[in-house]
């Protein structure tokens, strides 16, 4: 990986934070390119961390590995103008764009095309992504463990067993930090109207998120268990949870992830 060219194409929030995230962990700015179509804000990445701001043929023609980060609208003539400058090179190919398929990139690049689908999420941005990952038969196992190391720079990247798991993905890691922020937004709302004050609620709430997600990575039990733990018989905790599960919370997060992944099939055959 420290060897290797990377290009990315289109530098907004998700390739800025990957971008950071190799830095980070060691790979050189010399070795990684990017274009967009905005060049204040290319120049200002490039002025920030050290990359060279380079034009699409550029990545097309160097780069080992090239992370498509454009707007799905956009993506088939970008890929259609890549395939035609590669000179029949076989760079790994990462697209993290939402809905868009292998058959559609397969289509686009060519059939012996080396892809990657993936569905990061936002808190890439911190450090702290969720990103599933899917490979098309051509990708050798050197470039998968390029892709791993790529999505890894910035959280957890976890490979599924099918291009079908990752409408699941998104469902799930992908609009999930969404459903966290509603949580929290309500109980900060909730926090106010028994007398917190708003910084305090907010304060206190950001806290319990972020040390219940710790606590729940550091343990060896389950999230069953570890709610049990907390809830002491004909406690506070209790009550609350009992009011959750009275209001049907289990049945409404079913039908939300299953309503997102459904979106996420949707917006795939609109490409």
């Amino acid at each position: 990986m420290q060897d290797t060219r990377i290009g990315f194409i289109g530098a907004g929030n998700m390739a800025s934070s990957i971008i950071g995230g190799l830095i980070n962990r060691g790979q050189a700015p010399s070795l990684i390119n990017a274009s967009d179509l905005d060049t204040d804000k290319l120049d200002a990445l490039a002025a920030t961390t050290g990359l060279s701001a380079v034009s699409n043929e550029d990545i097309a023609q160097t780069a080992d590995v090239i992370v498509l980060a454009v707007k799905p609208q956009v993506m088939a003539s970008v890929c259609t103008a890549l395939a035609a400058s590669l000179n029949d090179r076989r760079p790994l190919i990462v697209s993290i764009a939402a809905g868009i398929t292998l058959t559609a990139l397969e289509r686009w690049f060519g059939l012996e095309a080396a892809l990657v689908r993936c569905m990061p999420n936002t808190p890439a941005l911190v450090g702290s992504g969720a990103s599933g990952l899917f490979a098309n038969a051509r990708v050798s196992a050197a470039q998968r463990d390029i892709a791993d190391q790529l999505l890894g720079a910035v959280g957890l990247s976890v490979w599924v067993d099918s291009e079908a798991d990752i409408d699941s993905v998104t469902a799930l890691s992908g609009s999930g930090p969404a459903y966290f922020f509603l949580m929290m937004e309500a109980m900060q709302e909730s926090a106010v109207k028994l007398g917190l004050t708003p910084a305090m609620a907010k304060s206190l709430t950001y806290q319990t998120a972020l040390g219940a997600a710790q606590l729940a990575i550091a343990s060896e039990e389950d999230t069953a268990q570890l709610r049990r733990n907390v809830t002491s018989p004909n406690g506070t905790t209790e009550r609350a949870i009992n009011h959750f599960e009275d209001g049907g919370l289990r049945q409404l997060v079913d039908g939300a992830l299953t309503a997102a992944r459904d979106r996420s099939v949707e917006l795939a055959g609109e490409v």
